[in-house]
C-alpha cells in the first residue's frame, strides 16, 4: 500500500490527475475541511479541478511519514502553492488517512488546521474569521460550487 500512496503523491506533484484518480475505488469517499465529504466522481473531479488550476504555476507536494497498519494507512504531506484569490503563498501540512479495498483507495480523509490555512490564504480576514464554523461552511459552499461548475463543463 505504501507504493500506492507514493504513486498518488508523485502524480499529484506532477499534476497528473488521471494517474491519481486511477488509484481510487469506484466507491471512493473523500473528506477534508475545505470540501467536506465527497463521493465517487465528485472526488475524482476535485483532483482534476485542483490539478488543472495549478498547471503552469509554482506548485509542489511533498509526502513523508507513510505508516501502514491492518486497516488504515496514514501519511503526512505538505502542499506549497499560491492561493489564486489573494496571491498569498501557502504551505499547508496535511495528515491523510487511507483505507483500501480490492487494492484501491476506498476512503481518503485529509485533516489540516483550517484556521492556520485561512490566515495564510486571507491574511487579517483569515485571522479574524478563519476559526469560525461560519467560515468553514462558507468555504465548503464556495469550493463545492466551483467543483459543480467544473464538473458541468466536462
Amino acid at each position: 500500500m505504501k507504493e500506492r500512496i507514493e504513486q498518488f503523491y508523485k502524480a499529484f506533484n506532477s499534476l497528473e490527475a488521471e494517474n491519481m484518480v486511477s488509484l481510487y475505488h469506484e466507491a471512493i469517499i473523500f473528506e477534508d475541511p475545505a470540501f467536506g465529504v465527497l463521493k465517487g466522481e465528485q472526488v475524482k473531479n476535485m483532483w482534476r479541478m485542483l490539478c488543472a488550476s495549478q498547471k503552469g504555476k509554482e506548485f509542489k507536494v511533498k509526502v513523508s511519514k507513510i505508516e501502514i497498519s491492518d486497516e488504515i494507512t496514514t501519511a503526512t504531506w505538505e502542499a506549497f502553492y499560491v492561493f489564486s484569490k489573494t496571491g498569498r503563498e501557502i504551505h499547508n501540512t496535511i495528515k491523510a488517512e487511507f483505507r483500501f479495498k480490492d487494492g484501491k483507495i476506498i476512503s481518503h480523509k485529509d485533516s489540516f488546521d483550517l484556521y492556520q490555512w485561512s490566515i495564510q490564504a486571507l491574511g487579517f480576514k483569515g485571522y479574524v474569521f478563519g476559526w469560525t464554523t461560519f467560515f468553514k461552511k462558507k468555504l465548503q459552499k464556495q469550493t463545492n460550487k466551483l467543483l459543480s461548475n467544473y464538473a458541468s463543463k466536462l
